[in-house]
């Protein structure tokens, strides 16, 4: 018990609070994207979540980068879990989903934690997009799909490709609040810090 309060102990109120409004975010965009993606991967007999994905997975990636610290992404996969589960909004798999959306986010905090980057850099945030949405398109169809290896070859790389570009465009997102200094301190600190080492 002592461990999970001093986990959430070091998110402060602002941190939560970016964290229920990407979390919100991504739910209430999600029944818009996933039906205009079923219209491009139905005729490939791809799931649309892996198409899809990339576009509401950006929301990890932008909650992170503003937030900073490890464990963001996770609390928002795992928000979204909660909203979706006692709601019953599009997507809801029962206590499946908590696997679903959750897994996401804690394999991309670990990548980024692995990498030691902080959504700080355009290939960090291509990668944490590319991890979020592959976790998450892996798992959805380990418990659901079971597509044969080719297909699902074909999914993952699907996935791979639209989490990144979903990264890119968190990234680009992030550049826009830095322009408009629509942003926590620490994170201008730690972009800082990275451009400082490029150099």
């Amino acid at each position: 018990m002592s461990k999970k309060q001093g986990f959430l102990q070091r998110f402060t109120l602002y941190d939560l609070l970016i964290i229920a409004v990407m979390a919100t975010l991504g739910i209430v965009l999600k029944p818009i994207i996933v039906p205009l993606a079923h219209l491009v991967s139905g005729p490939l007999m791809i799931p649309g979540g892996a198409l899809a994905g990339g576009l509401y997975m950006l929301w990890l990636v932008v909650g992170f980068g503003l937030v900073g610290k490890y464990g963001t992404a996770t609390l928002i996969g795992f928000t979204q879990a909660l909203v979706v589960m006692f709601t019953g909004v599009i997507g809801s798999h029962g206590i499946l989903t908590l696997a679903s959306y959750t897994a996401p986010g804690m394999v991309m905090d670990l990548g980024l934690l692995l990498l030691g980057h902080r959504v700080c850099c355009k290939p960090c945030a291509f990668a944490a997009g590319l991890t979020a949405n592959i976790t998450g398109t892996f798992v959805v169809n380990f418990i659901f799909f079971s597509l044969p290896g080719v297909f699902l070859l074909l999914t993952l790389t699907v996935a791979a490709l639209s989490g990144g570009v979903g990264g890119l465009l968190a990234w680009q997102l992030l550049r826009l609040l830095d322009k408009y200094h629509l942003h926590p301190q620490e994170r201008k600190n730690y972009v800082r810090a990275e451009k400082e080492s490029v150099l």
